[in-house]
């Protein structure tokens, strides 16, 4: 059965069932928590959360979806797709559980004759939520599902909501057995590969509100109506009505691969490196094409990155397989030429489509030459250095001189086995973007012209003198400005400089750039800033202050000394914590990261858990013993392999060739490959002190600390801290520990003995509001606002007290509270005012809007909380006005 087919009985199905068919909305909507659409429902939330009244009771679609939260994974595995069609059927307040399950159960049993898919009912099996007998009852009554086929599974797996504050509700589950060829016996819960979920049928009863995951959020309370919604996966029930493997292998999907293979004359199903390539190319196309044609374009954030990056894997994809330059035109026609038959847009929008998409990949082709070049050299020089991980400047300098992504710098990573420093790539596009705020200057070359550094890459690399002199005569080979050459640079003028040598060293490794001057007569040059181009040509980011600076002037270059010297006290700074923390921990903790600037540095280390205050203490004890030592800092170079049998660590970040230069401080308390710059003695680095230790991901930690005189003054200002609240305290210094702890005692005693005046008071008042209860039909209420400050779970315990006190008689009370500008409020009916159909929960909506707020509940209690503490009176008339409608 061919897939339109297949969207056209579900259609079709529902529409006889009484269903209004409605169009696919955009994969674009103004929704803030969304970047596209991806559930069939999204269109219709405003009607489920009674926002909106719906035009019709019932409806069903086929809704196109996009998710890119996996694009990683897609064609390394089949069962990750970006684009797919969600066919539903929904009801607003119409039918509910029993009628979404015999509909589903019709379509998917039929005789295909019948307009149904035909599927062998001996072979289906659901899921349903922990507690939900209901839906168990319904599946045995009306499809004979028996026990052994039906599987309780918890919130995680059986309870649904958009991830998001919203509508949600528990759901079952429809999966098919694909056979004992295709995994274990067991159902879902053994093997889902086997059991392939086809159709999700959500009872959507509740909203929820903030959370953390799937099965942690809060249930605000019911919705105004109960309704459905229903999912069934298009590609899916394709791929089984089909008989093939996986999506990728269906009518809609396949000639995209086909295509592929006649333009790279590989074949599909070869091997599974390019059956990857095959996938991201099919899964890419139709996913960028129908973003396209929804009015997305390709961009550098949101939306419009998620395009690029998808048209960039197809174009990397096709060209790892060998395919000619240009080949998304034919990717993207037979895109339009399968798809159209649903979605006619990708004919008349086909020329847009067309123009959007090859005109990404011609811009991304040149880009791919000249940074996959670049790429496997530093690839290349990272193998050769006997590491395994490409450093964060590298990245970084991948990205925005050259425009290459980090994903996909990433993704060539992992498959010449190879990790990125993507915590130090981060580091430097934040730093970029405060230099970019605070001077208003771009800090790399993300829109300059890669041409303009040929030549110099070619030529060779620039002599760096740094290591053994703090001045150098050069020669200026060139002159960059917005992107092109010029001849000369005046006064007040800002350029990037070109140098056959230089002193200053560029950022690598973790060490930030030097600064300092060019100068020659009559000429005087502030240079801010010196990065790597192609890791090997230097590039000076200079402003002009005085005279003229020309190409072909010889000229001085000198660093700022006492920048110099800070940077080498934090660069050595960080190999003396690295070598304590694996002095305190042990071999495990590796490194992770690192940066380092004058009078500070930070070291990331692979390490679970955090450091306890011990811990912390002892690695700065080492760190400054080791200091204090004053250990001789010996430089060599060597080749790679001499260099690891002395047990020489490479640098996190650095990449090496067959000479490496080892850097050793104190014999073996430290020795690392390093390509920066240090002092000459360990004692010349002067104190550091750590600032503190935290998590910067999953097992990676990461430890800040002042260095030098910086970690003087930062003493000095905690000292004078610790003086001024020992003068407080009016006790001498070492005594201020103790006297803050015998301080915080009392604080906490005094604060139990308020809470407990306050929970006397609020009993108290109980009372009070018990004696104002007022006949408001066949209820006795008390409705009123708490004494102030209450609220919460006081509020809640003041409300069944004087609720008690009003005896059997139907009797409902009403609180409102004021907690900082909020108004939290409890709604308790007892048995009596609930038998007089006066319920909790139904109050709330009497009163919500005039607070600014919402909640729920059940037929005793139900609670919540609003934003308009001056919307209180109206609230108090609002719900009085309920209650005698109700009673």
């Amino acid at each position: 059965m061919q897939t339109h087919d297949i969207r056209r009985r579900f259609l079709d199905h529902f529409v006889k069932a009484g269903h209004t068919e409605v169009p696919s909305a955009s994969l674009v909507l103004d929704d803030p928590n969304l970047l596209f659409v991806n559930a069939g429902m999204v269109q219709f939330v405003p009607y489920f959360l009674g926002q909106q009244t719906p035009p019709f009771a019932t409806a069903t679609s086929v809704q196109k979806c996009v998710r890119t939260l996996d694009i990683e994974n897609v064609g390394i595995t089949t069962r990750h797709n970006t684009f797919f069609q969600m066919a539903g059927n929904f009801s607003f307040g119409d039918y509910f559980k029993r009628d979404a399950i015999r509909h589903a159960w019709s379509l998917l049993t039929s005789h295909v004759d019948d307009g149904g898919y035909g599927f062998d009912p001996e072979r289906i099996w659901v899921t349903v939520y922990l507690d939900d007998d209901e839906a168990i009852a319904l599946w045995k009554e009306l499809a004979g599902i028996p026990d052994e086929r039906i599987q309780r599974r918890g919130m995680a797996d059986n309870y649904w909501s958009m991830g998001i504050p919203g509508p949600c509700g528990p759901c079952s589950e429809i999966y098919y057995d694909r056979g004992p060829e295709y995994g274990v016996d067991g159902g879902p819960e053994a093997d889902e590969d086997r059991y392939i979920e086809i159709w999700n049928l959500v009872f959507m009863q509740n909203e929820r509100g903030q959370g953390i995951s799937k099965d942690d959020f809060e249930i605000l309370g019911p919705l105004p109506k109960q309704n459905i919604d229903t999912g069934m996966g298009v590609e899916r029930v394709a791929f089984l009505l089909q008989g093939v493997d996986n999506v990728y292998e269906t009518d809609l999907v396949r000639p995209v691969i086909a295509k592929a293979e006649e333009l790279t004359g590989r074949a599909y199903g070869k091997n599974h490196a390019d059956d990857v390539r095959f996938r991201v190319i099919a899964d890419h196309a139709r996913t960028a094409a129908l973003l396209i044609s929804d009015g997305v374009n390709p961009g550098n954030d949101g939306r419009g990155y998620v395009l690029r990056r998808l048209l960039r894997r197809i174009v990397r994809s096709a060209r790892l397989l060998g395919a000619p330059d240009q080949t998304m035109a034919q990717f993207i026609t037979v895109v339009r030429d399968t798809m159209a038959e649903s979605y006619p847009e990708l004919v008349t929008g086909f020329d847009r489509i067309l123009t959007v998409s090859v005109g990404e990949e011609t811009a991304f082709l040149k880009t791919l030459t000249s940074g996959s070049k670049l790429f496997e050299t530093a690839a290349d020089s990272v193998k050769a250095s006997g590491t395994s991980t490409i450093g964060g400047a590298e990245a970084f300098a991948l990205h925005d001189t050259y425009g290459f992504p980090i994903d996909l710098t990433l993704e060539m990573a992992s498959e010449a086995g190879l990790t990125v420093d993507e915590e130090g790539f981060r580091s430097l596009m934040a730093e970029q973007r405060q230099r970019a705020k605070d001077d208003a200057r771009a800090r790399k070359h993300a829109h300059t012209d890669l041409s303009v550094y040929k030549d110099f890459v070619d030529r060779g690399p620039t002599e760096f003198t740094g290591f053994d002199e703090l001045s150098s005569e050069a020669n200026v080979l060139a002159l960059i400005s917005g992107g092109v050459r010029v001849p000369t640079a005046t006064a007040g003028e800002s350029v990037e400089v070109i140098l056959d040598r230089s002193p200053l060293y560029a950022e690598s490794g973790g060490q930030i750039a030097d600064i300092g001057t060019i100068s020659a007569p009559g000429l005087q040059v502030k240079v801010n800033d010196v990065q790597k181009i192609a890791k090997t040509v230097w590039t000076h980011k200079v402003t002009v202050e005085t005279g003229q600076i020309t190409e072909g002037d010889v000229v001085r270059v000198d660093v700022d000394p006492a920048w110099r010297k800070g940077a080498t006290q934090g660069h050595s700074g960080t190999h003396m914590v690295h070598a304590a923390l694996r002095q305190v921990l042990g071999p495990n903790a590796t490194q992770a990261g690192s940066l380092n600037k004058p009078g500070y540095l930070r070291f990331d280390f692979s390490w679970q858990g955090g450091l306890s205050e011990s811990q912390r203490a002892d690695i700065e004890a080492v760190t400054n013993d080791a200091i204090g030592a004053d250990f001789a800092v010996n430089t060599s170079i060597t080749d790679l392999d001499s260099a690891k049998a002395m047990g020489a660590m490479a640098l996190f970040g650095e990449n090496y060739g067959d000479r490496v230069r080892v850097v050793e401080i104190g014999g073996p308390f430290s020795m690392e490959l390093c390509g920066g710059t240090h002092v000459q003695h360990s004692s010349q680095i002067g104190p550091v002190t750590l600032l503190g230790e935290s998590s910067v991901g999953s097992g990676v930690r990461r430890v800040e600390a002042f260095v030098g005189l910086d970690s003087y003054r930062y003493l000095a200002k905690e000292r004078a801290l610790l003086a001024g609240v020992a003068s407080s305290l009016k006790v001498p210094t070492e005594e201020v520990p103790a006297r803050i702890e015998s301080l915080v005692e009392k604080l906490r005693v005094a604060e139990k003995e308020l809470e407990a005046v306050k929970a006397a008071n609020v009993l108290a008042s109980a009372g009070d509001l018990a004696a104002s209860a007022e006949r408001i039909g066949a209820v006795r209420a008390v409705v009123a606002q708490a004494p102030d400050g209450v609220g919460g779970n006081d509020l809640r315990t003041l409300a069944a007290d004087v609720r008690g006190r009003l005896g059997s008689d139907p009797a409902v009370v009403v609180l409102f509270g004021t907690v900082d500008g909020k108004v939290p409020f409890v709604v308790s009916a007892n048995q009596g005012a609930q038998d007089a159909g006066v319920k909790a929960g139904e109050l709330v909506s009497s009163f919500g809007p005039a607070i600014g707020g919402r909640g729920g509940g059940k037929g005793d209690t139900a609670q919540g909380s609003g934003s308009n503490p001056d919307g209180i009176a109206q609230a108090l008339s609002g719900v009085r006005a309920r209650i005698s409608e109700l009673a």
